[in-house]
Parts: C-alpha cells; structure tokens; sequence
C-alpha cells in the first residue's frame, strides 16, 4: 500500500467545502504549515525575544520596529498567527492520519494470498522451479520454513483443472507501515505540547476571562486581581526574584505590553544564594539553597536548585535561572567635573532612585545595578600611550575616547573587581548610564586608571574615561588638578612658575613673551579662550583647532611641538600649586611623576566631553545577593517526551526497516509441483537482492 498525498473527499455539495476538506487534510498541505513553523522559529531564534522597544528602534528604525511589532516578531512563539497556524498544523496532520490508518490496518492484516499466478510473473524478483513432492507437502514445508525465519505465513488452497493448488503468502517489516504512524502522531503530541505550555492557555483567560497585562508600576500586592492569574492555572512559565533573607510566592509573566502575575501555592524563601569562580573571575557554579513553604498545610521543604538541576514541588518545576542584586546598599562619592558642583557623599539602595540638584537643574540618581566581580578582557601590553607632545592631536583624541580595551590587540581575561552602574534622568526624562569601576586598573601604559564608563542608549557600548590613579590609589590628585584648572588665579600662578623656571637668568627680556605663549595653551587647554570656527570646549582639541586656524601648514610640527611642551609645563607647575595649597608634598619631578601627568592631561583633555556634572566614585557597599528562578508547570512536557520517542521509533522504522511481501504458487504437475515464487519489497536496495536469492535457493531451490 501507498500512503496518499491526496486529502479527504468529503462528499458535499458545496464544491468550496470539499476543496477546503481535501487541502487541510493533504500531506502537502501539512508539510506547507510545517515548512513556515521551521521559518518562524528561524526568525525567533536569530531575532531577540522580548527585548524593550527602544532597543529595537534603535537596531531596526522606527519604521521597520513598528513593522516589525505589528508582526508580533518580538514574541513569535506567542504571536496569534503562530499559534493559529500550529493549531491547523496539529488538525491537518491529525486529518492525514486518520485518513491513512484505516488503509494501513487493513494492509497490515492482508496477506494478499488471492493474488493470481499471472501477476507474480510481473515482479522484479520472481523464480520457477520444478518440485518432486505434492503442493500441499511443499506448501507445509514452504510455510514452516518461511514462520521459523520470522515471517508471518497463510496458505490458501486453491482448486485447479489439473487438482489441488496452494499458495503460500508471507509477510514481514509490518513496523514499516507502523512507522508512518507513529512520526505523524509524533508531530501532533509535539504541536499539541507545545500549545499546552505555549500562551495559548494563557491568552485563552485573556479572551474569556477578563484578566488584562499591567503596564504600571509600585508594590505586587497593590496590584488588582484582574492581572493576577489563579493558583490552579494549568500551564504556566514565568520568573520570580527572591533576594536573601526574604520569600516571594508570585511569578511574572512578561507580555507584550506589560506583565501578569502568576499566584504560586507556595512560596520560595532563599536562606543563601552560592556562586562559585574559576581563578579568572568567571563563574562555574550557581546555586540556591531555598525552603519551600507551603501555603495550605504550613509544611517546609528544603531543596538546593542548581543551573540544569531544578527542584520540584507540586508539579511546579523551580529553574536556576540567573541571579540579581537583592537590594544591595551603596555609598557613592560625587567628585565634581566643573567649578559649580561641590564633593559630597549619598547612599542609595539599588533599585532605587535618589534626587540630586546642580543649581537650577534638578537630577533623578537611578541606581541600576552593582557586580561585585567583573571580569574584562585586556590586551596583554595595553593600549599605546599617547606622547601628549604630538601634534596629531585628533588621532590621539580618537584613540583615547572610546572603549577601554583596543579590540585588535590579544584579550585575555581578568578580575578587576566591583562596579557600580546608575543613571541620570534630568526632568524631562532623558537619562544617560554610568558605568563606574572602584578600583583602578593596569591597562598597559604604565599608570593604573579609573575607568569612568558612560553611554546615552542601552544599544551603545560604554565610553570610558580613563582618570590616573595617584600615589594613593585614589582620584584625589586628578580632581585636584582639574579644580586648579578651572581657577583663574591658580592657572596664572602657574604660569608665572612655568616661565620663571625656563627663562634664563640672563634673558628676562623673553620672560613676558613664554608667559604670554603658556597663558595662551593653558587658557585654550581650559576652554577659556575662544578659537574661532571651533566647537571644543576645552582640552587637546582646541589646541588643535587653535593650530590650523593660526599656523601655516609648513611651520605645524615645530610650533605644535612647542605648545604641547609649554602646556605640559605649565600643567605640571599647576599640579603643583594645588598641591602647595592643600598642604600637600611637591611632586618629584621623576619618570613616575611624568607618566601621572601624561595620563592625566589626556584625561583632563577627554573630561570637558564627560555628558554630567559630578563622577559618582563607589565608595563602599554593602551587597545583597538574590536569585532569579523560573518556575513553570508544564503538562506539556510528558507529552512532549512521548512525541519525541514516537518520532525516534517512527523516523527509525521508516528508514531501517523494510516491509516485504512473499508469494509461492505450487500448482500440481504429474507426480510433483510447479513452484512459482515472488517477492514484493517497499524499497529497492542490494539487501533485497540477497534476501531473494537465499530465499530462492531455500525454498524452491531455483538457481538464476
């Protein structure tokens, strides 16, 4: 038998509704809907689910990201149409096998003993022989021998003019047909688990049962019942935070446009959240150690959840998902980047906001997250340092502004310890995210550095600030520095040392002149002198603007060379007044004090492009580790697992076993039988070839 392509003839008179019955219930009909299932979860896996929809504005446009959500691309696996097409999916596969089983049960129970002696002549495997003994002897000998090689055998008499003829049929690889079965049904128990664990459920109680997403924000509790589902939803996957020390019994489930609460018959309390590290920083071990409480009988269960090792209570799966901050307290230090802000000290609780003002305008300090450990990827001889005597001032300035490790140098991997990240919303609600090291780093030249990350949009990576760190460890000299630099008095006091201390003795005719030239690179270094056509406010480069608006071209090299080393000078001189005025030790003017202040100029140059008043510094903190879990019930999955032992069974019947179907006429002749034999397989192969031949020669003992 032939398993048909072809759908239902459904006998109506409506000729639309027959040819709707017939495409839904065709194979090809079937393998069209799973051909687009295969192509949307294509789509779902190479485009990021559930993203927020700024980050998809910003990787699509506007245009093809509301294109996009009206296609329900950002949740494919939930959208209507996927959904509604694996539904026809399950119904057109179901239809195929309905169709199909009834012909391969009559099949597999037919032995087609009634085949005529004609028909066998037009089998590619067929054979003749002459026999001595009577038919009905060699048909019992035929069927013993055809039962005892696994073959399951009927013998049919038949009368003849010339006497009594029999014919023996056998069968064998019945599983074959069985395999069709079992694949097709293995599609339907898949699709169909894949709905029960799927939205479906969910979005029915959507439908019918008035239960709407929340978009708003403020305590779980005060959320009203109409976006709470019930402790007995029967299919269910959501993720719940529990942060140490304290329990949660709601899970969230993120839609579209908003979230509902998922009421859970227990509640999860985590006593203590373990990670472990490799020696690189890198975790290798995350772990919860949890109670589960009971909400109707009180009972406690201790259990430990682990990624790939989940725990289970009342047909509820509890996953290791990933873990969170719970709450953790920090104490940031705010270190000034203009004249107008002065140092002060807050605390906050991440997750939390506090409100800063800088004058007239009023600041909303979001703490967003804290990590403890942090591994990055450096190169092993650091970025190049940059000789602040060049005059390529604009490579320089794209060199130093950007990530804080060069992508084309060789990475490896290290622990740089914690990290705070926080933003800054201003009133009209636009925000900017800090990225903010604690401890100074070795990145390679010479000066371990600050790394002070900020970025305007999720989408960008940071931009890092690289502050030297001084003898101390601390920002203090660099922030010293650079309030001396916005300081009038001290920026002239400065250049009176710098040109007192080059001018010869013997010159002071040139004195006027180099305090006049060190005035001029300090004043454009600070951004208080104006360069025509230039938009630098300050640093490096408006030197160089000042540069190619002021000196001919030929004569750039020299006099770049020149300035570069005044400013040098004069900044180092004003170090040094700072430090005089803190009471503060000169510095030595060694090659360490050199490599400081090379660092710090870039630093100083990079600063007046800093996007915020004030540095937030971490000064110390105080973590509060949590877990994030995903709990699910899923009646799916069993199901799921049946279809996938079906399809293994299915797919391996259908490919590794043959069905084959035998047939010996035995027709009586004189004293004796004339035997003729065919053999009918589903599958041409050279298996079949020698299968026939021994057959051949064991039953009938026909040679070729």
């Amino acid at each position: 038998m032939t398993v048909s392509t072809q759908g239902l003839e459904l006998q109506s008179s409506s000729r639309l509704l027959r040819a709707a019955v017939e495409l839904l219930s065709s194979m090809r009909f079937a393998i069209s809907l799973l051909t687009v299932i295969c192509i949307a979860s294509v789509i779902g896996t190479v485009l990021k689910q559930h993203e927020p929809l700024t980050n998809y504005i910003n990787q699509f446009g506007p245009f093809w990201a509301e294109v996009f959500g009206k296609l329900d691309l950002y949740a494919v696996y939930s959208a209507w149409w996927f959904l509604l097409i694996l539904a026809f999916l399950v119904t057109s596969t179901s239809l195929c096998i309905a169709r199909n089983t009834p012909k391969i049960i009559s099949d597999l129970k037919a032995y087609k003993e009634n085949i005529r002696e004609q028909s066998l002549q037009a089998f590619h495997h067929r054979a003749q022989a002459e026999l001595g003994e009577a038919p009905e002897t060699a048909a019992q000998r035929i069927g013993q021998m055809l039962a005892g090689s696994g073959w399951k055998v009927k013998l049919q008499q038949r009368e003849t003019p010339a006497g009594a003829g029999w014919m023996v049929a056998a069968k064998a690889g019945a599983a074959n047909k069985l395999g069709y079965i079992a694949a097709h049904s293995a599609i339907v128990l898949v699709c169909l688990g894949g709905l029960l664990d799927g939205d479906l459920i969910v979005r029915a109680q959507m439908w019918l049962g008035g239960k709407t997403p929340y978009a708003g924000g403020g305590l779980i509790a005060d959320v009203a019942p109409e976006h709470r589902l019930s402790e007995r939803n029967p299919t269910f996957r959501g993720n719940l935070l529990v942060a140490e020390g304290t329990q949660s019994s709601t899970a969230i489930l993120s839609q579209s446009d908003g979230i509902l609460l998922q009421e859970l018959p227990f509640a999860i309390e985590l006593k203590k959240f373990i990670v472990e590290h490799y020696s690189t920083g890198m975790p290798k071990l995350f772990a919860s150690e949890i109670v589960i409480h009971d909400k109707a009988t009180g009972e406690k269960q201790e259990a430990r959840v682990e990624v790939n090792h989940p725990a289970s209570y009342k047909g509820v799966e509890i996953y290791q998902s990933s873990f969170d901050d719970g709450g953790s307290t920090v104490r940031l230090q705010a270190l000034p980047m203009n004249a107008a802000t002065k140092p002060f000290q807050i605390e906050g609780v991440i997750g939390g906001s506090s409100l800063l003002t800088n004058g007239s305008e009023k600041l909303t300090l979001e703490y967003t997250g804290l990590r403890v450990i942090n591994v990055e990827n450096f190169s092993g001889n650091g970025p190049t340092t940059v000789d602040v005597r060049k005059v390529d001032l604009r490579e320089s300035l794209d060199q130093r502004l950007g990530a804080a490790n060069k992508a084309d140098a060789k990475k490896t991997q290290r622990n740089v310890g914690p990290s705070i990240t926080y933003k800054l919303r201003d009133a009209a609600g636009q925000a900017r995210e800090f990225n903010n090291y604690m401890l100074p780093m070795d990145l390679g030249d010479g000066v371990p550095v600050f790394l002070l990350g900020v970025r305007d949009t999720p989408a960008e990576s940071f931009r890092y600030l690289r502050v030297p760190a001084d003898a101390q460890g601390s920002t203090d000299e660099f922030f010293r520095l650079r309030a001396a630099l916005a300081d009038p008095a001290l920026r002239e006091q400065a250049v009176r040392r710098y040109a007192a201390k080059v001018v010869d003795a013997s010159r002071p005719d040139l004195l006027p002149q180099l305090a006049a030239s060190a005035a001029r690179a300090l004043g454009l270094f600070a951004g208080v002198e104006n360069v025509k056509d230039s938009k630098a406010p300050g640093g490096l480069q408006a030197v160089a603007d000042f540069m190619e608006a002021n000196v001919p071209e030929s004569e750039r090299n020299r006099a770049g060379e020149m300035l570069i080393r005044i400013l040098n000078g004069t900044l180092f001189e004003l170090a040094q007044v700072a430090r005089e005025r803190a009471g503060l030790k000169a510095l030595v003017p060694d090659e360490k004090s050199q490599a400081f202040m090379t660092q710090a100029v870039l630093a100083l140059s990079d600063a007046f492009f800093y996007p915020a008043p004030m540095v937030l510094q971490l000064a110390d903190f105080k973590q509060v580790q949590a877990s994030v879990f995903q709990v699910a019930r899923a009646p799916g999955k069993n199901i799921v697992y049946l279809g996938c032992a079906l399809l293994i069974l299915g797919v391996f019947a259908m490919l590794y076993v043959r069905e084959r179907r035998l047939w010996v006429w035995l027709a009586p002749q004189d004293t004796g039988a004339h035997a003729t034999m065919a053999l009918s397989a589903n599958r041409k192969t050279l298996d079949g070839d020698r299968e026939f031949a021994q057959l051949r020669d064991k039953l009938i003992g026909a040679k070729e």
